[in-house]
């Protein structure tokens, strides 16, 4: 089992993130200009949210490749859907 599915399974949670929360952590993490450690960027969120909510939707972005958090704690953007779908169509890539 993923570590997204054994979080999201557990019972001690309070609140489940919203789709429209998630999208609101995800566009944080891209126009943020310094890569933005957690309390950072839960800090400085348009809107307020439970700490153990926003820990839920980077553990959900992490686990689906959207983003990395480093060792020294600063999060990174990675998912590039445009960049995919270029490597994609190139005839000489190969795919296992």
């Amino acid at each position: 089992m993923s570590k997204t599915m054994t979080i999201l399974k557990n019972e001690n949670i309070l609140r489940y993130p919203r789709l429209d929360t998630v999208i609101m952590v995800e566009n944080a993490i891209q126009s943020a200009k310094e890569y933005p450690t957690k309390t950072e960027l839960w800090r400085n969120l348009p809107k307020k949210m439970m700490y153990q909510t926003f820990n839920v939707v980077l553990d959900y972005l992490e686990e689906s490749g959207k983003i990395i958090i480093e060792k020294d704690g600063s999060i990174v953007w990675i998912w590039d859907p445009k960049g995919v779908k270029e490597a994609l169509s190139k005839k000489h890539l190969v795919i296992r």
